[in-house]
């Protein structure tokens, strides 16, 4: 699958680089996904930040390894327009020293893991669009509550 074909999550074919670091235009993250009935199980991997992709995405292979099985499916938008459905699951997903939990798609075993925006949102941090790198936001952004009428 091409890189980008993908909408809300999916596997994308471009190269890794170093922790923390870019290369063509992609950003690549250390991220530790645990599984929460049982923390002492984890994988870790170098993940491409995907602020196209809703939800995270790791290899079938690593989430069956800490114990974590499919929830359910949902079906994903390609970016031709098309539809697919994909297993996805619940873990703590810790990256940049924050730890949230969202939900993890099931890829191929040889998919490149993802991380996507609603992870990366919910800790308040987002992707400087100039350099490509990782930024912290001063607080998490939370929609202005409407005072009771």
């Amino acid at each position: 699958m091409p890189a980008g074909a993908l909408r809300g999550g999916t596997a994308r074919t471009e190269p890794r680089s170093g922790k923390g670091t870019t290369s063509m235009g992609a950003t690549h993250v250390t991220v530790t996904v645990r599984n929460p009935a049982d923390p002492d199980r984890a994988w870790e991997g170098l993940f491409l930040v995907d602020t196209g992709a809703t939800d995270s995405l790791v290899p079938r292979p690593r989430l069956e390894e800490i114990g974590l099985r499919p929830k359910g499916s949902r079906v994903y938008e390609l970016a031709d327009g098309s539809e697919i459905t994909l297993e996805i699951t619940v873990g703590e997903i810790e990256f940049m020293g924050e730890t949230v939990g969202g939900t993890i798609l099931f890829g191929a075993a040889d998919a490149e893991p993802l991380l996507g925006v609603t992870a990366l949102e919910s800790v308040g941090i987002e992707v400087d669009p100039l350099n490509q790198r990782l930024k912290r936001l001063p607080a998490v952004r939370l929609k202005r509550l409407r005072e009771p009428t």
